[in-house]
């Protein structure tokens, strides 16, 4: 569906977004699609050249600004700062996207401890750490969206990527946990579990012709996910349309699951 026949939610305009890992795959749908809202986003990523392209493009298309800055999310305390003068820099956050993850396939015999800590790091601690940075903002208004990136293979608990799998897993119960504690300062806390989407990155090196065929027999809907419709529900979770939605997985499978 073309971005001219989607709904735009007239709530969203003006409104801070910080999104992690936004400089391609779904993180750079994430930004398109609420910069055409007339959000103000900022987003970080460690990849400056698709970054800046990102940035370039739709500052051209749109005529609006958007803010990155280069950060490795697994280095907390730039992720604080970043995060801190993100809000300074677009009026205030009122949405946040934990969104930066590696899903590189691994198995547990050569998987080891260290490397089990640096999945964690990216996959769960960061989403932790932003949320934590974001709430101060986010109270102090009385609003905010937060919504993290989880994923179909932590309830099907596919082989392949044991540590990928349990930091999914670990953002539902993050989400249910903060959705109970925030809900009082209007701060909804939602998980977005996408099934496989066809980025650059899945067709580079995983979802072959065979695999997608495979993957086409297991859903209802016959057709590849894209990022844009990752980005679809992540609007909508964010807009006031939304407003008594908090504390859910949201599944975009195509009827996988």
């Amino acid at each position: 569906m073309t971005a001219s026949k989607l709904a735009i939610y007239p709530s969203l305009a003006g409104r801070g977004v910080f999104i992690t890992g936004g400089a391609s795959g779904i993180g750079a749908a994430f930004v398109e699609a609420f910069a055409r809202n007339g959000s103000k986003v900022a987003f970080v990523d460690i990849d400056v050249d698709a970054a800046d392209q990102l940035v370039s493009r739709l500052n051209g298309e749109l005529g609006q600004p958007v803010w990155f800055r280069e950060t490795d999310v697994t280095n907390s305390e730039l992720l604080e700062a970043a995060i801190h003068d993100a809000g300074k820099a677009v009026g205030g956050l009122h949405t946040l996207i934990n969104n930066a993850a590696s899903d590189t396939r691994h198995d547990i015999e050569s998987f080891g401890p260290s490397d089990w800590r640096k999945c964690m790091a990216l996959n769960l601690d960061a989403a932790y750490v932003a949320c934590r940075a974001a709430v101060a903002e986010m109270k102090a208004r009385q609003q905010g969206a937060i919504i993290n990136m989880s994923s179909i293979n932590a309830p099907l608990g596919l082989p392949g990527m044991p540590g990928y799998v349990t930091a999914k897993a670990g953002l539902i119960g993050l989400t249910k946990a903060l959705s109970q504690e925030l809900g009082e300062h209007n701060i909804r806390v939602n998980a977005i579990l996408p099934g496989w989407v066809a980025t650059e990155r899945q067709l580079e090196q995983w979802l072959t012709p065979e695999r997608e065929s495979e993957w086409q027999k297991q859903v209802a809907l016959k057709r590849r996910l894209v990022t844009a419709d990752v980005a679809n529900v992540a609007v909508f979770l964010s807009a006031d349309d939304s407003e008594m939605i908090t504390g859910q997985s949201l599944v975009i499978d195509a009827g996988r699951t």
